[in-house]
């Protein structure tokens, strides 16, 4: 007996690796620059910060860009192919515009057995898209992703990489009506929710922009 399995990435993953502007302006870069200067003097060999870099131009963009990908590799003297490597192995580097709010949803085995599906299916209906789509007015991304280390505390839910836990499909419901309404909900624990650029620029080993929470 033969089996074909089909490989390949999972429905949900953007096609082209890396998109969007292949340049910053001027005045961008520079400022960018400056940050960047910050977080490569922690490291006592630059190509170390290649990571926070990346959070940086996250940051910047909402997401990874061409221009992202080359300012980093300008900054650190790798290739573009290099920086472009190391960004598409991390989940947590984006590689399409992201809203304001990034909602995953854990759809790994003890979630989905405890509810993670039916949150899912729940949020698609409440959101009108579907998983790895963003809300027509920009303001979340709604995406299914693997485990995070809270099987303790499933069926679990982030928003911008902070824990809502034990949630219900009612309960997450809220979660996504409180950021509609301009109310912040507040994690089960860690920080406060900020915007996703914002939770970027503090990935990125800097003080965000802003904390405004929606």
């Amino acid at each position: 007996m033969s089996i074909d399995l089909v490989l390949g990435p999972r429905p949900d993953e953007p096609g082209p690796p890396i998109s969007g502007p292949a340049t910053y302006p001027g005045e961008v870069t520079a400022r960018l620059a400056a940050d960047a200067a910050v977080i490569m003097a922690r490291y006592p060999q630059a190509r170390s910060a290649l990571l926070p870099l990346l959070h940086l131009v996250q940051a910047e963009d909402g997401y990874l860009t061409t221009a992202g990908i080359a300012f980093c590799a300008a900054q650190l003297a790798l290739t573009e192919a290099e920086v472009a490597a190391v960004a598409t192995f991390y989940s947590m580097y984006r590689r399409t515009p992201t809203g304001d709010y990034l909602v995953g949803v854990c759809t790994n085995t003890l979630c989905a057995i405890m509810g993670g599906d039916a949150i899912l299916d729940t949020l698609e209906t409440e959101l009108g898209i579907h998983a790895g789509d963003t809300t027509g007015d920009g303001r979340i991304t709604l995406e299914h992703i693997e485990c995070n280390a809270a099987c303790d505390y499933a069926p679990v839910v982030m928003i911008n990489w902070e824990f809502f836990d034990n949630q219900t499909p009612t309960s997450a419901r809220q979660l996504i009506n409180d950021i509609r309404a301009g109310r912040a909900p507040h994690p089960t624990r860690g920080a406060q929710l900020c915007p996703f650029r914002s939770t970027a620029r503090t990935l990125a080993g800097l003080a965000p922009a802003d904390r405004d929470e929606v």
